[in-house]
């Protein structure tokens, strides 16, 4: 298996990330915490627990800024694989072992999909999210040529390489259609791995303007735009398949 290492961006997770790290480092050797600029007792919870790098924000971010630092980080160690995790429960980190093993030398990204199959004890997702969900999917499908099935999983494996491809400067929640039309302008290969649909905590905010579902579905809709014209894309040849 390639070497990788495991980053999980966190934004005021004193309540999960122990627990989050405890079955983390289970499955990676080594991890990689972005705080960003929490203002609980996350730093605090941080360095009690032995064995983990910290990258620290002064201030708050952004989620896309965290995976930005994130990718920072990857291509500055001697790992093969970078693969990134959510520190809210959503994701099973026992699969990190097989999304790192999706990752064969002919793909560049593997995303976890919570769509691609159904899991026994799936949550149903809340109905704003999975509606704004399968609308942007569909539009990025069709704009970029993909066969998505969920544009928005943040339980994904990069080779490292390929990440000096990616210029990230969305800084919030729209930071993963940048990932997509930046992946397709440069030709990188993608195929989604099917991941459990865990939903801890359905009133989880995106904050400030973006909890309204309709600015949120036109923020990610001029985020797409704006990135296909400083990242044009010369042709639909890279396409998105199943693994796992």
């Amino acid at each position: 298996m390639h070497p990788f290492v495991t980053a999980l961006p966190v934004f005021n997770e004193a309540s999960h990330i122990r627990g989050v790290l405890d079955q983390v480092r289970r499955y990676s050797e080594r991890i990689v915490v972005v705080n960003d600029g929490s203002r609980d007792a996350t730093a605090a919870t941080l360095a009690t627990i032995p064995g983990i790098e910290v990258v620290t924000h002064p201030r708050n971010l952004g989620y896309g800024a965290a995976l930005r630092s994130a990718f920072e980080f990857a291509q500055h160690t001697d790992a093969d694989v970078l693969v990134t995790i959510d520190c809210d429960g959503q994701h099973e980190p026992r699969l990190i072992p097989e999304l790192v093993a999706a990752l064969t030398d002919d793909v560049d990204i593997v995303s976890g999909s919570r769509y691609l199959k159904e899991h026994a004890g799936d949550n149903a997702a809340p109905e704003d999210r999975r509606r704004i969900n399968r609308t942007i999917t569909q539009e990025v499908n069709q704009r970029l040529g993909l066969r998505l099935t969920d544009a928005f999983c943040g339980f994904k494996a990069y080779r490292v390489s390929a990440l000096r491809h990616l210029e990230i400067t969305e800084t919030g929640y729209a930071m993963p259609l940048q990932v997509w039309v930046q992946a397709v302008s440069a030709g990188l290969r993608i195929v989604e791995f099917p991941v459990p649909r865990v939903y801890l905590d359905e009133k989880r905010s995106f904050g400030g303007s973006l909890d309204d579902a309709a600015i949120r579905l036109a923020h990610y809709r001029d985020v797409l735009d704006r990135a296909m014209v400083t990242h044009p894309v010369p042709s639909l040849a890279c396409v998105s398949t199943a693994a796992g």
